[in-house]
């Protein structure tokens, strides 16, 4: 039975492929910020990576999990990335359950839930409760499992999470399968499928079908056991799903030994074989070797079944699996036997006794464990009524308490109404008093902080252009172009100048005004004239980097706003886009008619911005600076200071933005007052 687990999908490319398309994204991603951020080992959003490409790499290099794993883990602890931490302990009770370390499985999984519950990261809490409780499965413990997996469906239902309610269904589902409980396993089967509907996934659908299938093999309905794994196979094909399309290959397999047609088994077992090749899926080959080895058996080759028995046998005791070294044990029992080598018959057939004895026990008390199980459960049930209950009464018992008390201060109230009326002059006096200090103490705040911003703009807006210039004059002045050549660049230097002196009288005026008032001046503004300014300031950039700039607004779109800080914001966006859009890449700047009010856009073709880092960006508080693609440095705190004087202006601004594709910067901005238009 294929138990239900997360980072389970590996695309090939073909059969024979180790690679595929995802991983090797996640491997240019990686190397895209290594080579851009020196800063890397502080990134949450390459440590993500470093998780996702370590969960892929999971069937086909182990290793590479575990030394990607500890690599996040050891980062994310260092700059406190809970969730990197969480999400690289997962990866790494994954790797442990894998090869049979069942104790370190369990450690890892139970740090990485404590560290999702104390940060309230449900969705991965739950799927870490989940893999708990399949270790408890693994070793052999199904009353815990059993338990574990009814909390965590209750906990799914709570969170809405349908996806993870019918993985946890369907786990329950195979405990029952394993006990040879077959009805009570399709009855949760039944279950899961209500919900693999619901969810709408084809794959979970075909996951699904495929256990379903098995059961019936074991049932003896071939018919309908046929019917499923055929429509799963297909799916799997399809979608290029090949560690699931192998389990459906060996199931079809069992579906044919059941009937002892021997060579067809093979046959579905020898494409399954195929596809393990490039899997390292040790638990889910002991079924296939076994089956092997017993299909060879019926066809008399008894050599070739030795090899997979004792193939299957070694893997079993390797990684600890009870239920492999029984089946294991039994094959090669018959197989000594049949060869007369009866030293050997005897060896693996008091093995097989052993752990039949065990696990014969361990059925008898799993039994009453079951029946122990299903009381809690319900007592818990019954325990959480009677906590809510007492919960109820002791708010009643407060709103009585609460009650009384008001009672009283409307008592107080109404002795003290008097002396209020004396002292009423008094107080509003104080409290004019108060609220003209703490005025003047926001207004010293906000004079100081915007000081420092306005520094800070000046140095973001005026370094390139001054650069450019200082990078000229020191050709001139060692040589490297000739006086006549350096009189040809003389109309573009005054144009610079007259820019950077216009910026620089704008920037100034605009600081000096929000020092003394720290206030929004509104009025009717050209947006179209305000762009093509801009346009025009940054156009050496652009020409620099071969970016070309569209402005599709329309002259004499007006709107209303502060001119000088509109046109910060405008700056400060195409100089972000013309940051992170790599050479002959576009921008655009263009805007949506709305009732009210004008949607501004600036789009780019460049590197995106992670949905890590979308989130922090616009705060107000938060510096968060990167190199452009061609190294450009900025002063990190362009995007939050636009954020801030949209938000003054009466807008609001966000961003959309994918990897590898570009960004969009939406921000709105009220319309022109129409009094204002007329007299215009």
């Amino acid at each position: 039975m294929k138990f239900a687990v997360f980072f389970i999908t590996l695309l090939f490319h073909g059969v024979n492929s180790a690679q595929d398309t995802n991983t090797n994204k996640l491997r240019e991603k990686i190397s895209t910020l290594r080579s851009q951020n020196k800063q890397v080992n502080k990134d949450t959003v390459y440590i993500g990576l470093l998780i996702d490409l370590g969960a892929k790499l999971r069937f086909v290099n182990p290793d590479s999990l575990l030394l990607l794993s500890n690599e996040a883990q050891k980062l994310s602890s260092k700059i406190k990335f809970h969730k990197g931490e969480s999400k690289s302990l997962y990866n790494l009770g994954t790797y442990y359950s894998d090869i049979g370390e069942h104790t370190k499985a369990i450690h890892s999984y139970e740090i990485a839930q404590n560290i999702a519950k104390k940060n309230n990261y449900k969705s991965l809490s739950l799927r870490i409760g989940n893999e708990l409780a399949n270790e408890n499965y693994y070793n052999g413990d199904y009353s815990r499992a059993l338990l574990g997996y009814f909390n965590n469906i209750k906990v799914a239902q709570a969170q809405k999470n349908i996806k993870m309610e019918a993985i946890l269904f369907e786990n329950v589902a195979d405990i029952y399968a394993t006990q040879k409980d077959y009805d009570q396993a399709l009855e949760f089967y039944t279950k899961v499928e209500k919900l693999n509907n619901l969810i709408g996934n084809d794959i979970s659908s075909a996951e699904t079908m495929s256990n379903v299938a098995s059961i019936y093999a074991e049932t003896g309905d071939f018919q309908n056991a046929l019917f499923k794994i055929n429509r799963s196979i297909k799916t799997f094909e399809k979608k290029e799903h090949w560690d699931w399309l192998a389990y459906a290959y060996e199931v079809k397999g069992k579906i044919y030994l059941k009937q002892k047609q021997y060579t067809r088994a093979l046959y579905w077992y020898d494409k399954s074989n195929i596809l393990h090749e490039n899997l390292q899926d040790d638990r889910g080959i002991i079924d296939l070797y076994s089956g092997m080895a017993e299909a060879n058996f019926g066809l008399e080759k008894d050599s070739v079944s030795h090899n997979y028995a004792l193939m299957a046998f070694e893997i079993s005791t390797s990684i600890k699996s009870m239920e492999g070294i029984k089946k294991c044990s039994n094959m090669l029992y018959k197989i000594y036997k049949n060869e007369e080598n009866y030293a050997s018959a005897l060896k693996y057939h008091e093995i097989f006794r052993q752990i039949s004895d065990t696990l014969s026990r361990g059925e008898n008390k799993m039994s009453l464990n079951m029946l122990k199980t299903e009381i809690s459960h319900k007592n818990q049930q019954e325990a959480l009524v009677l906590k809510n209950e007492k919960a109820l009464a002791k708010q009643r018992l407060y709103i009585y308490v609460a009650i009384i008390f008001i009672i009283i201060m409307g008592a107080i109230a109404f002795l003290v109404t008097r002396g209020k009326k004396i002292l009423k002059k008094m107080n509003k006096t104080l409290e004019s008093q108060k609220r003209d200090l703490e005025l003047r103490e926001s207004e010293l705040w906000e004079s100081n902080n915007t000081k420092n911003k306005l520094f800070s703009i000046i140095a973001h807006d005026l370094r390139g252009p001054i650069g450019a210039l200082e990078g000229l004059l020191k050709l001139l002045n060692s040589g490297d172009i000739k006086r006549s050549e350096f009189k040809e660049f003389i109309p573009k230097l005054k144009n610079d100048v007259n820019s950077i002196s216009f910026t620089l009288n704008n920037l100034l005026s605009w600081g000096q005004s929000q020092m003394r008032e720290a206030t929004t001046d509104p009025s009717n503004t050209d947006l179209y004239s305000l762009v093509e300014n801009n346009i025009n300031l940054l156009s050496e950039i652009a020409y620099t980097k071969m970016i070309t700039l569209d402005n599709l607004i329309v002259n004499r779109a007006m709107i209303w706003c502060d001119e000088n800080q509109m046109d910060i914001v405008i700056r400060n966006l195409l100089s972000n886009a013309l940051k992170f859009t790599p050479n002959d890449g576009h921008i655009t700047i263009g805007y949506v008619d709305r009732p009210d009010f004008l949607e501004i856009f600036v789009k780019d073709t460049g590197i995106g911005i992670d949905e890590y880092v979308q989130d922090s960006i616009l705060s107000k508080n938060t510096t968060v600076s990167t190199y452009g693609t061609n190294n450009e440095k900025g002063t990190g705190l362009g995007l939050s200071l636009c954020n801030e004087m949209v938000i003054k202006n009466g807008g609001n601004l966000w961003v959309k933005s994918e990897l590898n594709v570009g960004s969009t910067f939406y921000f709105t901005v009220p319309k022109g007052k129409k009094h204002f238009q007329k007299s215009a």
